[in-house]
């Protein structure tokens, strides 16, 4: 399980739909909402 940077709720990366990556890594996020606040500002949730 992957903890989403952004609402912070827990996300299985093997059915993840909302996939990002940074610095390297991939994020799993577990909204379109959330992948949409990530993308815009990786850095403000630690990437």
């Amino acid at each position: 399980m992957f903890k989403d940077p952004v609402c912070k709720m827990m996300v299985d990366e093997r059915t993840a739909e909302h996939i990002s990556e940074a610095g390297g890594k991939k994020v799993y996020l577990c909204s379109a909402a959330c992948k949409s606040q990530f993308d815009a500002n990786p850095k403000k949730f630690g990437y």
